[in-house]
């Protein structure tokens, strides 16, 4: 099998995931230097959204908590090996689209592990809720890869009804293009 790289999508995907990075790390440096967040505890910034501040020590969710010292090493490692997996998709990938998603989902993680690495927690500060409803507390880092993951999706559901649905060995069947 030849590794071809699209070095056009490559450094798109790169962009994507500096962009990414640095807009995670920049807010969450301004939530807690400058808004000074952990302070104040939670924020109303308008109806339905606060800031509140959260050490998630776990991983998306909240799920694994109780993994303590070590889920902070073993996340991070999951999460840079996961990382390395998206390069070589990026750098493989001829879609820009896809590669600009792989990287929004590559700057959110590196920042998520950053944080981990320097804080011993993920800051989490985004709190939206509405009647009654309260959603988990995330970060920039966060919404990037949820969105970038559901463009994925999205992305892998038009494909696949604009070209067919394909056998096992990548031909088109009959009768299964566009529905």
């Amino acid at each position: 099998m030849s590794l071809k790289l699209h070095y056009r999508s490559l450094s798109l995907g790169l962009v994507s995931a500096c962009a990414v990075f640095v807009l995670d790390q920049l807010t969450k440096y301004w939530i807690l230097f400058d808004f000074r967040l952990p302070e104040k505890g939670s924020v109303a910034v308008f109806p339905g959204l606060n800031f509140t501040m959260v050490w998630n020590h776990a991983i998306t969710f909240g799920m694994l908590g109780g993994a303590g010292a070590a889920g902070r090493l073993l996340f991070s490692t999951v999460s840079l090996a996961i990382v390395a997996g998206l390069l070589v998709w990026m750098a493989r990938t001829q879609r820009l689209v896809i590669a600009l998603l792989l990287g929004a989902i590559t700057g959110g993680a590196v920042g998520n592990v950053l944080d981990r690495l320097r804080y011993g927690a993920v800051v989490d500060f985004i709190h939206a809720h509405a009647f009654g409803w309260s959603w988990y507390v995330f970060n920039v880092a966060d919404a990037a890869i949820v969105c970038s993951v559901i463009g994925l999706i999205l992305d892998s559901l038009y494909a696949d009804r604009q070209h067919g649905m394909r056998d096992a060995h990548g031909a088109v069947r009959p009768g299964t293009g566009d529905r």
